[in-house]
């Protein structure tokens, strides 16, 4: 996802779901995709009704506020941008018509839109709905997280962020109704799957306005222009429906009438559902079903492109942490075992990663190498090193033992990983105790976001296909930080690859893997821990789902049922 780019967005644990998207071994995604069928030449028949379980709960329904996975699935099938992601994950005009018109220094891009674009209510998609949705968004008074996202991007999105300037000052102008002119701070190569992302999405300033703090709450408060609309959400349920959106421009192609969605955080309960015909695909199964079911001829495996690890707060209730000290977060990072954890509490196709941005991402502009493979192994298990590390930074702080909590999930699979972590970590640093807090989601969002905690499982998925939409998130001060991490090597580093570099492939790319060296092997502000696999199951005559590299984890629109 895709927030991420927000995510926020913004973060899970294990299997849940992430702001966040999917990743692949090698340049050819579909082959990673097993069990994700094409929609193929047969004609659908009979009901077209999609039966289907998730694991978390909508956090909200209003793209401008959205850091996390659950939702940006809600707008991958509800909404539509300039661009979507096709199913090789590559960004296509949406409501775009065509390609852009890009002027000679690769600053000015004017936008002819669909005529024929309209929104669930019958109102046509205008330019004036993109500039409204930007504005919105950079807006301080609107509290996006996801704002950053423009910033660097959009002609005088930064000073807006900041409050130094107008929302009206953005370089977004809608010429006409179906002309939307885009000025660009410095070029952006990566400028079509950042506005496939969410926060870049548009809204209708009529309905939004109407709706006033209610917007987003509930399905009845919320505006479609994708193939469906989101139904019989009452804002904090486990139930909802998408059902077909008679007024997308596109609805001839849309085979499914309607799709049942209910939330199942214990993956029993979502096996059971599914042997019993009650659903059609599960959510991610845990490692104990995993294994169960690695064989099975339902069984779809795909390696996500989500990096997960340790985040470390250094900063609570105003006060430095114990995690403040570089010391104490090492011998954290080093004191667990990564491999054992994805085969023996996993054993879903995870891997053990030793770095931050994940495989499959984005390769050398001029060698052709994957991020992954030539930043290299940049903090690994080690309970010699980690000890030795806890020594000192016990030592530092003037202390003999550490009391921490570890913030996470309350499904099955969040409290067994929780459960993995204390015990790795406290039998390998004398004098630790950790302390488990399982939580419902959107409250571990809450907390992570206010900083009321000590050490986070993390999750990011990325929002656009470039290593910066993992490493920009821990600049100073950034909106996704929540960690008071801060390095200004750093912070320059970013900002070089951003700007400085933005016409210089090869500096820009040794800038980033030089940041995430100083974040992960230098700093160790976080702690690499995987890069997420998932097996679900899915009914053979399930058809055209396709599971996405970023933005949304997958998108329905293609999918028809074939009994």
């Amino acid at each position: 996802m895709k927030n991420s780019k927000y995510y926020l967005i913004i973060v899970l644990a294990l299997t849940m779901v992430m702001i966040a998207a999917c990743g692949s071994n090698d340049s050819s995604n579909n082959e990673n995709k097993e069990g994700s069928s094409d929609s193929g030449d047969s004609a659908a028949s009979g009901e077209q009704v999609l039966n289907m379980v998730e694991t978390a709960e909508i956090p909200t329904g209003d793209p401008s506020l959205a850091t996390d996975a659950a939702s940006f699935i809600v707008f991958g099938q509800t909404m539509e941008g300039l661009y979507v992601l096709d199913e090789n994950d590559q960004p296509v005009p949406a409501i775009a018509d065509g390609e852009p018109e890009v002027s000679e220094d690769g600053l000015v891009y004017t936008f002819k839109l669909r005529e024929d674009a309209a929104w669930s209510n019958g109102e046509p998609v205008t330019a004036h709905d993109f500039v409204y949705s930007w504005q919105r968004a950079l807006n301080p008074d609107t509290g996006s997280q996801y704002a950053y996202m423009f910033s660097g991007i959009i002609e005088n999105a930064t000073d807006i962020m900041n409050g130094d300037a107008d929302p009206e000052e953005l370089g977004a102008v809608a010429v006409d109704d179906h002309t939307l002119e885009v000025t660009l701070e410095q070029p952006v190569e990566y400028l079509n799957s950042l506005l496939a992302f969410g926060t870049y999405l548009p809204l209708n300033e009529d309905f939004v306005e109407e709706k006033g703090d209610s917007f987003g709450t509930n399905s009845d408060n919320m505006l479609a222009n994708g193939p469906f609309v989101l139904t019989e959400w009452d804002g904090s349920g486990l139930t909802w429906k998408y059902v077909k959106n008679e007024h997308y421009y596109d609805v001839d192609n849309v085979s499914l009438d309607e799709v049942n969605v209910q939330v199942a955080k214990e993956p029993s309960t979502a096996v059971n559902l599914y042997e019993t015909g009650e659903v059609d695909r599960t959510a991610a199964l845990s490692a104990e079903y995993a294994k169960q079911y690695a064989n099975h001829e339902d069984a779809a495996t795909f390696e996500e492109g989500s990096s997960w690890y340790l985040k470390f707060n250094q900063e609570r209730n105003g006060e430095e942490t114990p995690l403040a000290n570089e010391n104490i977060r090492k011998a954290i990072a080093m004191a667990f075992d990564k491999e054992a954890f994805t085969e023996q509490v996993l054993s879903n196709g995870s891997i053990p990663t030793d770095g931050y941005v994940p495989r499959g991402l984005a390769t050398n502009p001029e060698t052709g190498e994957d991020f992954r493979e030539e930043s290299g192994s940049l903090i690994s298990y080690d309970v010699e090193k980690a000890q030795e590390h806890w020594e000192k930074g016990l030592e530092e702080l003037g202390v003999d033992s550490l009391e921490l909590d570890y913030l996470s999930d309350d499904t099955e699979n969040a409290k067994r990983t929780a459960e993995y972590f204390k015990d790795q970590l406290e039998t390998n640093l004398e004098g630790l105790t950790l302390t488990l807090e399982n939580v419902p989601f959107k409250n571990r969002l809450d907390r992570t976001t206010d900083q009321d905690y000590d050490m986070v499982m993390h999750g990011w998925g990325p929002d656009y296909l470039d290593p910066l939409t993992f490493l920009d998130l821990y600049v100073t001060d950034g909106a996704n930080n929540q960690a008071s991490i801060s390095n200004e090597k750093f912070d320059q580093l970013i900002e070089d690859a951003k700007v400085t570099y933005a016409n210089d492939s090869a500096k820009r790319w040794e800038a980033m893997l030089e940041a995430e060296k100083i974040l992960v092997q230098e700093d160790t502000a976080i702690a690499p821990i995987y890069q997420r696999g998932r097996l679900t199951l899915i009914k053979p005559y399930v058809k055209g789902l396709e599971e996405h590299l970023f933005g949304p984890d997958y998108t329905l629109k293609n999918v028809t049922i074939e009994k």
